[in-house]
């Protein structure tokens, strides 16, 4: 095992960016030509986030292989291009399962079973794991130093650093300078408590990433520098920045790649023209001169969390990226629909999206939403359980269907939506019950879908054969497909059986869509989705009409 490792931590306060930190620095040091891998330890005791609201955690990101994962593998892969594994994300909950799993079969040999070596070995063995020809692998500890629920995690990188040594390992320790506006100065002891809650484990942070909203001045680094026990040149301000794709930059300049190869005794290699960071300025450029505006609504039920559609919103600013226009979001609750006009707040935008979702709450409001498009040829875009409401709205509205539903919401006689009990996984036949766990049980990670090569989507895939994300439980009943595409919704997209309808599309429409998977997951700013980069593109051409 060549690699060598970057350990993030954050301290004082959640929040701080350590996810985007993580990602940044990883795409400067593959600017540089190195292989990067970048990994998430979450401290929860969840085995993962699949069964956590939205609301407790944010998005739940999905990877190729059917992993549910922490929201900031989304942003390593939207900064690297580097599909994350099953193998990049553990928690607590996922450690301890092993280690009692092992403990039941008499592993142990009969030992006393402890956290110290068991647990921290066993989260040393998943760091170490899964690697090939990796330069860097960067770890994100979750949570902020001096949780208790952190604790192992910390003993576990301070072992594995100390058997790696210097030369193989580095600690990044991300930290805030709050600025107390009645002292008018920032403050530099919360980030000495939080470097010295870091010490009192073993830990020597190597960089400190001082997260702040001013500029940190030459006296203050310094003073950190001496009391936290770096080089004042590891002292990196973290200051806000208008564009999250402008952080790669911004920590070029403030130094950080630079000081993490001359940790590594690298500096051969930290020149600054052996970087290449033209992508990122070419991205940044385009949003902060865009030329033009749209204005697209996503109607959900969490949008008093932006979080839990951070992948949307991202891909969403990706087709703007592509279109070189501003995407101005409306994040509208989809149960105000149930009891107003959706022409009081829909009126005079440029494309309607409704997003995955989970459950009846405000279901009946993102049929609304979806009537609205469908009437008033406003682009929609339905994404899972958003293609599933739209299939609904046409049963219910034009194929004279009245009870069609979702057996999702309770028992129905019209069973437009289904629970999915059976599907094809490669050579296996994965199979559900309603009395199965929830955790890990959906249909769950990148399954092929096969398009009519006539359609819309086909045409703006550029192929008739795709591979793209899914996370769901539920599924639009082809059974029906006779009934509904006689009111001009097809089912342009297909599993490969042509049993599981995969995408759905009006042709009577100037752009109406509806997808059964996560197209958001695999947008990148530099390879917009080409769905997302569509959809923006219909609503740029709608908003030149009104």
């Amino acid at each position: 095992m060549s690699a060598k490792f970057i350990f993030i931590t954050g301290g004082v306060v959640s929040s701080l960016g350590k996810g985007l930190a993580s990602a940044a620095l990883a795409a400067l040091l593959q600017a540089r030509g190195y292989k990067v891998r970048l990994r998430k330890l979450d401290p929860y005791l969840n085995v993962d986030p699949g069964t956590m609201s939205p609301y407790q955690h944010g998005e739940c990101y999905v990877t190729d292989d059917g992993a549910e994962t922490d929201l900031d593998l989304g942003h390593y892969e939207r900064f690297t291009g580097v599909p994350a594994r099953q193998s990049d994300n553990v928690t607590t909950g996922r450690i301890y399962s092993d280690v009692i799993a092992k403990e039941r079969r008499g592993d142990y040999l009969g030992g006393t079973v402890q956290v110290i070596p068991h647990v921290t070995d066993a989260i040393q063995e998943f760091i170490g794991s899964d690697l090939t020809d990796e330069d860097f692998v960067l770890c994100e500890i979750g949570g902020t130093v001096g949780d208790i629920e952190g604790l192992p995690f910390l003993e576990a990188i301070r072992q594995f650093g100390n058997n790696q040594g210097r030369d193989r390992s580095c600690y990044i320790h991300c930290t805030l300078l709050p600025y107390v506006r009645a002292a008018g100065e920032l403050k530099t002891k919360p980030t000495q408590h939080s470097v010295k809650e870091l010490l009192s484990v073993g830990i020597q942070p190597d960089v400190l990433l001082c997260r702040s909203e001013r500029d940190i001045p030459a006296g203050e680094r310094r003073k950190i520098a001496l009391f936290c026990n770096v080089r004042e040149s590891c002292v990196i301000p973290a200051l806000d920045v208008d564009t999250i794709y402008d952080v790669p930059s911004t920590y070029h300049r403030e130094g950080l790649d630079v000081e993490v190869l001359r940790h590594f005794r690298m500096l051969e290699d930290a020149a600054d023209e052996a970087v290449d960071l033209s992508r990122w300025r070419e991205i940044t450029s385009r949003v902060r001169a865009p030329e033009g505006t749209v204005t697209i609504a996503v109607v959900g039920k969490y949008t008093n969390l932006l979080d839990a559609y951070k992948s949307l919103n991202e891909a969403l600013a990706h087709g703007g990226i592509a279109n070189r226009v501003k995407v101005e979001l409306r994040w509208m609750e989809s149960e105000l629909f149930e009891t107003e006009d959706p022409i009081h707040h829909l009126e005079g935008v440029n494309g309607i999206l409704v997003p995955g979702g989970f459950g009846e709450r405000g279901a009946g409001g993102k049929i609304e939403a979806c009537r609205f498009a469908r009437e008033r040829d406003i682009p929609y875009f339905g994404i899972c359980f958003g293609m599933q409401m739209a299939v609904i709205e046409s049963a219910r509205n034009l194929a004279g269907i009245r009870e069609a539903s979702s057996t999702e919401f309770g028992e129905t006689k019209e069973p437009i939506v289904g629970l999915l009990t059976e599907w094809q996984r490669g050579n296996v036949m994965e199979k559900r019950s309603v009395a199965d766990d929830k955790g890990g049980t959906m249909r769950l990670g990148a399954y092929p879908c096969v398009m009519d090569p006539e359609s819309r989507v086909a045409a703006i895939y550029g192929s008739r054969n795709i591979s793209e994300r899914h996370r769901h439980r539920y599924e639009v009943n082809v059974g029906y497909r006779e009934r509904l595409e006689e009111t001009g919704l097809h089912f342009t997209g297909m599993s490969p059986d042509g049993i599981l309808p995969e995408i759905v599309e009006r042709k009577d429409h100037p752009w109406f869509v509806g997808v059964q998977f996560h197209p958001e997951l695999k947008s990148k700013p530099f390879d917009p989705h080409p769905l997302f980069e569509s959809f923006i593109a219909a609503a740029v051409k709608q908003s030149r009409l009104v």
